[in-house]
Parts: structure tokens; C-alpha cells; sequence
């Protein structure tokens, strides 16, 4: 892809229907998972990306086998019951940190091997502490070289004892959920409470229901008086041995943004999208959020509620964020189309992920003229006139590119002419590799005769 991606704007109201990938949410938890079963799982309707492969490759290199088939979307795992056959294996988990935290308590949930995992520099600043304490706390051996309670790390894996730990997941909720999946590996059972907030809760929730679909029983997986979490040890199984992924909900969140910005009479169908009480994915709830302040038409995000439509009202509104943080990038990119200002809170743990998002979305915004108040867990978003052209920077991070790429679809000049490019547009590969391609061809049937 060239080094900066102008957007070109849609001229008439966006309608059809599109496909978007599976989660990468969910592609990685049944990449886990399935490598915990001792019979061979099929993940049908994987995301094949960036840090999905890279889990994917992680696994082979432990000596479980991923057969992935990118053609029809499906891996095939070849788990061993929590054994690894490979005794020593040296793991790059780049930026992915749901792999560097999935890979870590599954290498000291190992009853044996010696295991080396590292990333690049943006991941060895990437909260880890917490997991490391708590599977030490279990009994795993886990050693820092450089800076204490971060990557890179080397595991000598002898399994988990089982006990009590607290963990606290006020920076990411993948610190939990990792160690939830293995603690059904541990000798002894395992009680696992929670100190403070849970940011991202709805991904707890995620893991959890996928662990009882991998065959962990309502008595092995319980939750205490005090809302801690109780694990007994327990071995997994997946019925059927087929897991089918659900479409990816920050994705759809992109694409639901689509006829707010473009307006009119525009309606686009996603094809796959399930909102109701069956999806596993917390960050629907964005779908709903925008049709709640009436951006989306009534009954965007429930059940068969057909194509997203352009809603009657344009205001800005205030929401919380922290169940959903991953979508808040997408809100506050399209902020400068809205009347009246749009706050954005809960938002103060994504400034330790792929970048600080709070800061980096401030800095963007204000590219683009806008007036904008930065707290340390919120964003105030005061609409000013748009420039008639400016690039995005995307901090080398995948939602930054396409979250920017859908305020790009305004036609902001009123001649259909780009005013706005993508800075390193390539880095949407971290989780949706064909989004440009994919939104491309939305805007050419929109202007499809009828």
C-alpha cells in the first residue's frame, strides 16, 4: 500500500451489504482453547491477520499443529490436553497482546519445557505484571531479563499447583481472561479474585462462555459469594470439534459509522451480524449505542433488525467507554461531523496498548482543527469546521487507520475529491488486512444504478 491513502469520499447514500471478517477476539481464545483439547478442533470463520497468524505460528512452534486454510477461513488445531510437545521454543508475539498473554500462562501452564517470549518495543511496555504475579502465585517459574514484570521472559514450565490469587485487570481484561483458560490445568483448584475495576468486562464474559463451549462443566467453573472466579480442574473438549467464529463486532462498529458519515437515504447490510443476547463480542453494544442517540435509525444493534440506516439526529452525547474501549477510537473520529460537543470517558487504560490511544486521538483531532480537552481518562470533543485537506498519522496502529478512513468517506469538498489520507494505512493488517479493499467496494455500489 503507498505510504499515505487518500480517501475517496462517497457521493451518494451508501447501501448493500458486506462481509467483514471474524473476530480476532474470539480467533484467539479458540486458538487457545482448541490447543487445550486432545482431539483435533476446526475453527471455522478465523480471522486471518496479523495477530492471529502470529498466535497461529506461536502454537506450531510449540509442536501444536495449526493447519490453517485461509480460503475458507477455518484453522485446524492439534491440541495435546495442555502438554507441549516441543520442550523449547523461542515465541515473537510482535504487538499482539492477546497472544503475549494467552502464550505466556499457556507456557506456564506446561508440565514441562523451557520457553523464550518477546515482542516489539511497544510490547515490552505493555502491562504484564499482573499475569506474571498471579501464575508465579500458582506455582509457575517465570523470569524477567530485562525490566521486572515485563517481556521479554523466559519460562521454565513445571504446571500450576492450583490456590487463591488476585489479579488486577484495571489496565486489560486479557490479563484474567488468560489466566482463566489455564486454570483448569492446575493440580489443585484454582480461585481467582479480582482487585478493583475490570476494564473490558464484556471479554471476561467472552472467555468464560467459550470455556464452558470447550466442555468445562457448570460445577467446574463457578463464580464465589464474593464474585471471585472458581476453576476446578477440569479437561477441555469441544463437541462436534467445530467452533464457528462470529463476525468481528469493532469491525462492524466501522461500517455502522459508515451511514452516519455518508447520511441521506443510506442503508448497508452486514452480513452475519447477531447482536442480541447469542453474541459473545461486548462491543456490539457500539451499534446500539449509536442508534440509542439516534445516529443509526431505530432498531440498529437488536435482533433482525436488517441494514444499518442513517438516523434522524447528528448530536453529540456522552458515554463511558470502558466496556467498550476498543470502539471509542471510531466515535471520536467521526465527533467533528456531530453538533455539540462529544465526551468520551473510560477510555484511560487504552493509553498502554498498541499507543496511547487518549493522546494520540487528541493529537489527530487537533490536526484536523478541532477543539479538544484531553483528561487522563476521557476526551471532550468540541466540533470545529473540518480543512479542506490533511493526513492522518496512524502511530503505526490498525484502529487509528480505519477509524480515520470513515470520517475520510465525508465528502467533505462536495466534488467526491479525496481531502483526507491515511498515514501507514498497511498497519490495518493487525487485525482486518482487506479493509481498505472491503471499503472500497462499498463505495463502488453505492454508486451502482438502482
Amino acid at each position: 500500500m503507498p505510504a499515505a491513502l487518500p480517501i475517496v469520499p462517497f457521493t451518494r447514500p451508501v447501501r448493500g451489504e458486506v462481509t467483514l471478517p471474524g473476530s480476532k477476539s474470539i480467533t484467539n481464545r479458540a486458538l487457545l482453547l482448541a490447543a487445550l483439547c486432545d482431539r483435533p478442533v476446526t475453527v471455522t470463520n478465523a480471522l486471518f491477520s496479523e495477530d492471529t497468524e502470529i498466535m497461529a505460528a506461536a502454537l506450531n512452534a510449540l509442536g501444536l499443529a495449526v493447519a490453517a486454510d485461509p480460503g475458507v477461513r477455518a484453522m485446524v488445531v492439534h491440541g495435546r490436553g495442555g502438554a507441549l510437545p516441543a520442550r523449547s521454543a523461542d515465541l515473537s508475539v510482535g504487538n499482539a497482546g492477546t497472544a503475549a498473554r494467552f502464550l505466556t500462562a499457556l507456557c506456564a501452564a506446561a508440565p514441562e519445557g523451557v520457553y523464550r517470549l518477546d515482542g516489539v518495543p511497544q510490547m515490552r511496555k505493555r502491562p504484564m505484571r499482573e499475569l506474571i504475579d498471579a501464575l508465579r502465585n500458582l506455582g509457575a517459574d517465570i523470569r524477567c531479563p530485562g525490566e521486572e514484570g515485563c517481556f521479554p521472559l523466559e519460562i521454565h514450565a513445571r504446571g500450576l499447583l492450583g490456590g487463591s490469587v488476585a489479579i488486577d485487570a484495571g489496565e486489560s481484561s486479557q490479563l484474567l481472561s488468560a489466566l482463566l483458560m489455564v486454570a483448569p490445568l492446575a493440580r489443585a483448584p484454582v480461585a481467582v479474585r479480582s482487585r478493583g475495576r475490570i476494564v473490558s468486562q464484556p471479554f471476561v464474559r467472552m472467555t468464560w462462555e467459550l470455556m464452558r463451549g470447550f466442555g468445562i462443566a457448570e460445577e467446574a467453573l463457578r463464580h464465589g459469594p464474593a464474585g471471585e472466579f472458581l476453576v476446578a480442574p477440569a479437561r477441555y473438549a469441544r463437541a462436534g470439534g467445530i467452533l464457528e467464529v462470529e463476525v468481528d463486532a469493532t469491525a462492524a462498529g466501522y461500517f455502522a459509522a459508515l451511514p452516519v458519515v455518508v447520511g441521506g437515504a443510506s442503508a448497508l447490510g452486514i452480513r452475519g451480524l447477531v447482536t442480541d443476547e447469542r453474541a459473545l463480542q461486548g462491543d456490539f453494544e457500539f451499534i446500539r449505542l449509536l442508534a440509542a442517540h439516534g445516529l443509526l435509525g431505530p432498531g440498529a444493534g437488536g435482533p433482525d433488525a436488517g441494514p444499518l440506516r442513517a438516523g434522524g439526529r447528528r448530536d453529540g452525547f456522552a458515554a463511558d467507554f470502558s466496556a467498550i474501549s476498543d470502539t471509542f477510537l471510531t466515535l471520536a473520529a467521526i465527533a467533528p461531523l456531530l453538533r455539540g460537543p462529544t465526551r468520551i470517558a473510560g477510555i484511560g487504560h487504552t493509553r498502554r496498548q498498541e499507543t496511547d490511544r487518549v493522546a494520540g486521538m487528541a493529537g489527530e483531532l487537533r490536526r484536523l482543527g478541532q477543539e479538544v480537552a484531553e483528561e487522563p481518562d476521557a476526551l471532550t470533543i468540541t466540533p470545529r469546521p473540518l480543512p479542506a485537506e490533511a493526513e492522518i498519522e496512524t502511530h503505526r496502529d490498525h484502529r487509528f487507520a480505519m477509524s480515520f478512513a470513515i470520517l475520510g468517506c465525508h465528502d467533505r469538498r462536495g466534488d467526491g475529491r479525496p481531502w483526507l489520507r491515511i498515514r501507514d494505512p498497511g498497519c490495518a493488517a493487525k487485525t482486518f488486512p482487506e479493509f481498505f479493499a472491503v471499503l472500497e467496494r462499498v463505495r463502488q455500489n453505492s454508486l451502482a444504478p438502482s
